[in-house]
């Protein structure tokens, strides 16, 4: 079988080890956060690229640089570009081996890239607060904070349980381990890599985007009348796999949760919601917001159950004065720890 990365790695059918010394089932050896080999050997090299043992989430926000004041020339950038982005379509659960339908899951997945290997979260649900589903289902996505980077290599990190026991150490092990995604393989389409676990697998749907910006979406809700539901997907860079943003229901005027988005430039970010009184049939609308370097357009949409505004946030992200000051610092004070 040949990895995400083109080399041979051993067989689907062989179970992976902390002890082996290969890619197996794409998690790399000695990747465990359970049995705590993630934090041992922290010379190899991924771990010393991406400090695996600093656990803090990523310093950088959206929008760092949508409203620029220096680079703008005769209307035009002149500092900032385009550059290669990993998005994510969709999580979903594969299987599952426990008995019964739907189930609880807590944990994260979350990302590292060469930006700021800190940790961008993807989900992260606590033990308090898990998340239900069932086999099949999609797995809802808070995540990512910002952009994702691929100009080189990314490292995928992941620890999810099912939570059944009276005490997490009763929990089964869904996922758990790390994963390097590299520049080898698919770009501008959908490809899926299935992470298996001991107890079920989850399913990473993502797209290599080629000369990419960051696209923020602010979605606030207005005028609400009574409750009614809300499905909001996002189709980005002439991809037909549709990312989901929200599915829930809408009591009150309110504020969705941010979402970033990859989009490549000279393509369209577009947004459907469908939105429908609880008991009854839907209505579907659109509106859709062209990449660019800088700055943000909004729409508006009229619905009988409430006014939709929509915001799109575009940015580069190469953002790499970041990572001149902050890489650095961050893993000289790891090692001297």
């Amino acid at each position: 079988m040949k990895d995400h990365m083109g080399k041979i790695v051993v067989d689907d059918d062989k179970e992976a080890s902390d002890d082996e010394e290969y890619i197996v089932n794409n998690i790399l050896p000695k990747s465990r956060h359970r049995g705590g080999s993630i934090y041992r050997g922290l010379d190899v090299w991924w771990k010393k690229e991406y400090c695996i043992i600093d656990r803090s989430e990523t310093r950088l926000e959206a929008m760092a640089l949508s409203e620029p004041t220096n680079c703008i020339r005769n209307g035009r950038c002149v500092d900032h570009s385009p550059c290669c982005m990993l998005q994510f379509l969709s999580l979903k659960l594969a299987n599952i081996s426990v008995d019964g339908g739907l189930v609880k899951l807590y944990g994260y997945i979350a990302v590292r890239d060469d930006l700021d290997p800190l940790l961008n979260y993807i989900v992260n649900f606590s033990r308090d607060d898990p998340i239900v589903v069932e086999q099949g289902s999609l797995i809802n996505m808070a995540g990512p904070k910002r952009g994702i980077q691929m100009m080189d290599l990314t490292l995928l990190e992941y620890d999810m349980r099912i939570k059944i026991g009276e005490q997490e150490k009763d929990d089964p092990q869904l996922i758990d381990g790390a994963s390097i995604i590299g520049c080898p393989g698919i770009w501008d389409q959908p490809f899926t890599i299935r992470i298996p676990g001991n107890y079920g697998a989850v399913d990473f749907t993502l797209s290599r985007l080629h000369a990419a910006v960051e696209a923020t979406v602010e979605i606030h809700l207005s005028g609400v009348q009574s409750s009614f539901s809300l499905s909001l997907g996002c189709l980005t860079g002439g991809l037909d796999e549709e990312i989901r943003l929200f599915d829930g229901a809408i009591a009150e005027s309110c504020a969705l949760r941010r979402s970033v988005v990859a989009v490549p430039m000279n393509f369209f970010i577009v947004l459907k919601f469908k939105v429908g009184a609880l008991s009854s049939s839907s209505y579907h609308h659109c509106c859709s917001f062209k990449a660019k370097i800088h700055g943000h357009d909004t729409q508006e949409i009229k619905t009988a159950f409430a006014i939709i505004s929509a915001k799109a946030v575009a940015e580069p992200a190469d953002l790499t004065w970041f990572k001149n000051i902050c890489h650095p610092l961050t893993c000289n004070a790891l090692e001297t720890a």
